[in-house]
C-alpha cells in the first residue's frame, strides 16, 4: 500500500497557529495603552494649547475691532419699457435694409437694451466718467473710518490729506502718490455689485462702504447717471437717424417708399420725445437706497471663533508633531 501522506508536497500543507484569548487581550492592550499613550500626550500639552488658543483669540479680537463698519446700500430696479421701439417691428421686413443704414434698430427689445445698459455701468470709461463728475476718489482710496455721530468721514494721513486736498502716499513705480483710474476701477469693482433676477429680471444695484450716506449718494448717482448716458445714445442715434431719413425722401420718387420713410421718421421722432420727457430712460427705480443703520460687515463674532478654531488646530498639531518625533 502507497503511503499517499508522503506524497503531498511540503509546501502544500496547511499550517494551523492556535490564537489564544490572551493574544486577543494581548493587542486591546496595546490599543489602550496608545489611547492611554495620545491622551496623556494631549493633557501634558493642556497647556501649550491654552496659552496658544488664548493667544490666537486675543490677536484675532484685537482683528476684528480694528475692521471699521461696512454698510451696504442698494438699489432695486426695472428696466424701462422700451414704448419708442413699439412700432418699429412691423417696419422691419418692409424697409429693414435702409433702416439699418439710418442706424434705426427695428427689432431691438427691453433685454437688448437693459444688457447693454448694465454693461456701460460696469465698464471702465463709465467709471472714469463717474469718478471725475462725483470727485469720488479721496471717497474711494484714502478713507480710514467713518464717525457715525457727526456723518464725518476720516480720511488715513498717511494717504491723503483732506485740508488742502494732496495725496502724500508712498508707492513703487509706476503707481503714483494720486491713483490712477485703473487702481480705482480696481477698487471699485470690490465693493460695486450689479446683480440681475432671472425670475423677475429685477436689478439691484449695490454699493459696500464704510459711510451709509456714501454708500447711497453713490448708488443713486450710478442709476442716474447710466439714465443718462442711455438717454444721449439714443438722442443722438435717433438725431442722426431722422437726418439720414429726411435725405432720402428727397432722393426717392416711389410713393410706397415714401410712406414708410416716413413711418421710420415718426418713431425716430417719439424716440426723441422719450429722451426729453423721460428722467428714468433705461430704468425705473422701484426700491430706491437707503443710509442703511445696520452694517453689512465685517462679522467679528465669526472672526474671533474662528482665530480660536485655528489656535486650537494649531496647537494640537505642534503637540502630534512633537510626539511623534519623541517616538522615533
Amino acid at each position: 500500500m502507497t503511503d499517499t501522506k508522503s506524497n503531498t508536497p511540503e509546501k502544500d500543507k496547511v499550517q494551523y497557529v492556535a490564537i489564544s484569548p490572551d493574544m486577543f487581550q494581548a493587542q486591546n492592550n496595546d490599543d489602550e495603552i496608545d489611547l492611554r499613550e495620545l491622551w496623556n500626550v494631549i493633557w501634558r500639552g493642556k497647556w501649550l494649547i491654552i496659552a496658544i488658543t488664548t493667544i490666537f483669540a486675543v490677536a484675532s479680537v484685537f482683528y476684528a475691532l480694528s475692521l471699521p463698519n461696512i454698510y451696504k446700500s442698494e438699489a432695486l430696479l426695472a428696466p424701462a419699457e422700451p414704448d419708442q421701439q413699439g412700432g418699429l417691428s412691423g417696419l422691419s421686413g418692409q424697409l429693414g435694409g435702409l433702416a439699418s443704414l439710418a442706424g434705426v434698430n427695428l427689432g431691438g427689445g427691453k433685454t437688448d437694451k437693459t444688457a447693454l445698459a448694465i454693461e456701460i455701468l460696469k465698464s471702465r470709461e463709465f467709471f472714469v466718467k463717474f469718478a471725475k463728475k462725483h470727485h469720488i476718489l479721496p471717497d474711494l482710496m484714502a478713507v480710514k473710518d467713518w464717525h457715525s455721530g457727526t456723518n464725518v468721514l476720516i480720511y488715513d494721513d498717511n494717504v491723503y490729506l483732506f485740508e488742502s486736498n494732496e495725496w502724500i502716499r508712498e508707492v513703487n513705480p509706476p503707481k503714483k502718490a494720486k491713483p490712477s483710474m485703473q487702481e480705482a476701477k480696481k477698487v471699485f469693482d470690490t465693493i460695486f455689485k450689479v446683480t440681475i433676477n432671472s425670475e423677475s429680471g429685477m436689478i439691484t444695484v449695490s454699493i459696500e462702504h464704510q459711510s451709509p450716506s456714501v454708500a447711497k449718494n453713490w448708488v443713486d448717482w450710478l442709476v442716474a447717471d447710466i439714465n443718462a448716458v442711455m438717454k444721449l445714445r439714443d438722442k443722438e442715434d435717433a438725431e442722426r437717424s431722422l437726418e439720414y431719413l429726411y435725405s432720402q425722401i428727397k432722393k426717392t420718387p416711389i410713393v410706397e417708399q415714401k410712406s414708410l420713410l416716413y413711418q421710420l421718421i415718426e418713431e425716430q421722432a417719439k424716440t426723441l420725445m422719450f429722451t426729453e420727457v423721460r428722467n428714468e430712460y433705461a430704468f425705473k427705480t422701484i426700491d430706491p437706497a437707503l443710509v442703511t443703520e445696520i452694517k453689512s460687515s465685517p462679522n467679528r463674532f465669526i472672526i474671533v471663533i474662528s482665530g480660536c478654531i485655528l489656535g486650537v488646530g494649531l496647537a494640537f498639531i505642534g503637540i502630534m508633531f512633537r510626539f511623534l518625533l519623541s517616538k522615533d
